[in-house]
């Protein structure tokens, strides 16, 4: 199974996921150029995408949505709750109603060869979802825009071999910066985001020797970056005995390709 991110941040996300027979993204965040673009550089051809799953609403993963689905003829893996706030979005536009495909989390389902399973996640969105997706042996998940979590998400992350995770925020850089206070509330609540220091924590959870490959997501532009994200987690997980010798951790980058994770 391959991964990368095509786009991860405040400002956009798009993750693709590829198997030995299926291409798909998680996500369209970004204009459909850049998605376009992405995967030119990853080798893959859009045509050739088997669909997109979508985590929530917001505009920073459904931008390019509309555009994708139109030009592709994409189905669009969803739940029903989440596909209705889509429809609403006007800047996201008009959909073939037949594309989309709802999905009801904790109730697996398959794409080709990717088996994929859906879990609800604790955000400020109609109806969000974290994924956990396997082909060939391989497990990957994808777990970001929650402000907490629970026994249930960790155990349907725990065991994967390809780990995306969000680290948002570093709290001190929160509390001090520019950002009113009833974002900073949103942002620190349980329907919020993970923190450097949550992030760590969460991976402590869920690691296991399977894990071989991490990746640190949905970096805030004013309120982290990549070195302190990076440091946070890495002391989190030396201070739980992790090795990092035994994995390979890297932060998304934010508006172009990350490093391709294959297993």
């Amino acid at each position: 199974m391959k991964l990368t991110s095509i786009a991860s941040g405040s400002s956009g996300n798009c993750i693709y996921v590829g198997s030995d027979e299926a291409n798909i993204l998680v996500d369209a965040g970004i204009s459909g150029k850049k998605i376009e673009n992405g995967l030119k550089e990853l080798s893959v051809e859009p045509k050739s995408l088997d669909g997109i799953l979508v985590t929530h609403e917001h505009i920073d993963h459904v931008a390019g949505l509309g555009v994708m689905a139109r030009r592709y003829h994409l189905p669009l893996y969803m739940t029903e709750k989440t596909a209705q706030a889509v429809c609403n979005i006007k800047s996201v536009g008009k959909i073939d109603h037949e594309l989309f495909q709802v999905i009801t989390p904790d109730r697996p389902f398959r794409i080709r060869d990717i088996t994929i399973d859906a879990t609800s996640i604790w955000h400020d969105a109609a109806d969000p979802v974290c994924y956990t997706m396997e082909s060939g042996g391989v497990r990957a998940s994808i777990a970001t825009d929650m402000g907490n979590y629970h026994e249930g998400i960790v155990e349907k992350l725990k065991g994967s071999d390809i780990l995306f995770i969000e680290a948002n925020h570093d709290i001190n850089m929160l509390q001090v910066g520019p950002y009113p206070y009833y974002l900073k509330r949103r942002i620190l609540s349980n329907r919020g985001h993970l923190s450097n220091e949550r992030s760590g924590q969460l991976l402590c959870d869920i690691m296991t020797e399977n894990t071989r490959e991490v990746f640190l997501g949905h970096l805030s532009k004013d309120n982290n970056y990549s070195e302190l994200a990076y440091e946070t987690v890495k002391i989190s997980l030396l201070e739980n005995g992790m090795v990092p010798e035994e994995f390979h951790m890297q932060v998304a980058k934010r508006d172009m390709v990350s490093g391709l994770a294959v297993v």
